[in-house]
C-alpha cells in the first residue's frame, strides 16, 4: 500500500513550510504561522476526496477508531460487532473505551457476514464496525440495513482502503461515520496519523472537542476556550499533516499505479483454475491496495505462501497463521493479558472467547493468500512477477 515508496519533492516543499515557520503543533501560534496550517488544509482535501462535510484528523488510525466511537457516544459495556478479520487495533480502540468487542465471522468479501452481524445482537449492542480489509468492501448495503432496522451506530474502518468506492461513494465515507490510517504502510501516509469523517455534524464537533483535551476551538485564544466535555490527546502535529497534504493530492497516482500492477498479476493468476479471486459486491471498486485470492484449501495455500517466500515473492500474507490479523492467534486478547485491570463488564464480555469457534471464517482465510500491490515495481517487474507467482502456483495444486 505504501506511498511511502514514492516520496518527492511535493512532500519536501510541505514539510519545510513547516519547519521554517518552527510551529509543529496544529492548534494555535496564529501570529508565527505564516498563513501555514497542514492539519486544516490536509482536512479539507480530504473532505473533498471523499465527499464529506467533515473531516477530522487525529494521530492515528486505532485512535481514528477510538474517537469515532466516542463521539457517537459509545463506552463501557456497550458491545462492538467487529469482524474475526482485521488487525488487532479494531479490538484495542474498542476496549479502550471500556465497550466489548463482539467478534463475528467473515465472508468470501473477507469482510463482516451480514448474516453473523444479525445473529450477534443483543439489548447491549450499540454499534456495528465493518472493516474494509486489503482494498474491498463488505456488503454495504445489507450492514446499513441492519443498523437502521436495529437503531445501530454503523462505523466504517477504511484503513486499508482509501481509494475504493462502492456505488459511487468512497470508502469511509458510507456509514455513519468512516475511520482512516495514514501510517508508514498505507496508500497515501502521514508517518503517523488517521482520520475521522462524517456528515454527521454532532459526531463531528464531539470528535474535534475529544481528540483535544475537550477544547471547544472556539476563539484564536487557546487558553480561554472552553471544555463542553473530557477529551484526551490524540492531535495529529504539523509535520505529520505536512506529509499527508503531499501525498493526498497524489492520491489518483498512486492509485492508477496500483490499478495497473494488480491488473497484471490477477490476469495471470486468473488463467489458473483452481484460483478463485474475493468477492466484490456489485458496485463495489477496490483500492487495488492488495489482490486477495482463494486456493483449493489450507494445505495447499501454506505450501504456496512457503513457496513464495522462499522464491523472492515477498509482501504476500496467509493470515490464518499471522499472528496480528486474524482471532486464531490472539491470545493475549482470549486470554485478557493486560498491564492493569480490566473491569467487570469486559471482562464478562469477553468470555465467550475461550470456547467460541469460527469455522466459516476459518474456512475463508485458511485459503486466502493476500499480496500487496506495490508502487515502486516497474511493468516488467510486475510482469516476471507475475509469471512466478503463476509457475509457482500450478507447481503445488
Amino acid at each position: 500500500m505504501p506511498g511511502f515508496e514514492l516520496f518527492g519533492d511535493l512532500e519536501r516543499k510541505e514539510v519545510n513550510d513547516v519547519l521554517d515557520n518552527g510551529v509543529l503543533m496544529r492548534y494555535g501560534f496564529d501570529a508565527m504561522r505564516k498563513g501555514h496550517w497542514k492539519a486544516k488544509e490536509l482536512e479539507s482535501e480530504l473532505s473533498k476526496v471523499f465527499n464529506s462535510k467533515h473531516v477530522q484528523l487525529v494521530s492515528s488510525g486505532t485512535a481514528a477508531v477510538s474517537v469515532a466511537l466516542a463521539s457517537a457516544g459509545i463506552g463501557a459495556g456497550d458491545e462492538v460487532i467487529m469482524p474475526t478479520f482485521t488487525f488487532v487495533a479494531s479490538f484495542e480502540a474498542i476496549m479502550m473505551l471500556g465497550a466489548i468487542p463482539v467478534l463475528v465471522d467473515i465472508d468470501d468479501t473477507l469482510t463482516l457476514d451480514p448474516e453473523a452481524v444479525k445473529n450477534a445482537i443483543t439489548s447491549k449492542t450499540k454499534a456495528v464496525m465493518v472493516v474494509q480489509m486489503c482494498g474491498s468492501m463488505g456488503n454495504m448495503d445489507a450492514l446499513s440495513s441492519i443498523c437502521d432496522k436495529h437503531n445501530l451506530v454503523f462505523v466504517e474502518d477504511a484503513c486499508q482502503a482509501i481509494g475504493g468506492s462502492y456505488k459511487g461513494k468512497a470508502l469511509g465515507s458510507i456509514a455513519d461515520v468512516g475511520c482512516f490510517s495514514f501510517d508508514f504502510v498505507k496508500t497515501i501516509t502521514c508517518g503517523e496519523g488517521g482520520a475521522v469523517v462524517t456528515n454527521n455534524e454532532n459526531y463531528y464537533t464531539n470528535a474535534d472537542h475529544y481528540s483535544d483535551h475537550g477544547h471547544d476551538h472556539i476563539g484564536k485564544d487557546r487558553g480561554a476556550e472552553t471544555h463542553p466535555n473530557l477529551g484526551y490527546n490524540f492531535r495529529i502535529s504539523e509535520l505529520n499533516a505536512a506529509v499527508g497534504l503531499a501525498q493526498v493530492k497524489r492520491l489518483p497516482e498512486f492509485i492508477e499505479i496500483q490499478k495497473k500492477n494488480y491488473s497484471i498479476i490477477r490476469e495471470a493468476l486468473s488463467e489458473i483454475q483452481d484460483v478463485t479471486f474475493r468477492t466484490v459486491p456489485d458496485g463495489g471498486v477496490e483500492s487495488y491496495a492488495f489482490l486477495n485470492f482463494f486456493l483449493p484449501d489450507l494445505e495447499k495455500a501454506r505450501k504456496v505462501s512457503e513457496a513464495f517466500k522462499t522464491n523472492g515473492i515477498d509482501a504476500c500474507f496467509h493470515y490464518y497463521d499471522n499472528n496480528w490479523h486474524y482471532i486464531r492467534k490472539w491470545d493475549h486478547l482470549k486470554d485478557l493479558k493486560s498491564l492493569y485491570p480490566i473491569s467487570k463488564e469486559v471482562k464478562e464480555g469477553i468470555e465467550y472467547l475461550k470456547t467460541k469457534s469460527f469455522e466459516q471464517s476459518d474456512y475463508n482465510i485458511a485459503r486466502n493468500i493476500s499480496c500487496l500491490i506495490k508502487l515502486s515495481w516497474t511493468e516488467d517487474e510486475v510482469k516476471e512477477r507475475a509469471n512466478k507467482m503463476a509457475e509457482l502456483i500450478k507447481s503445488i495444486i
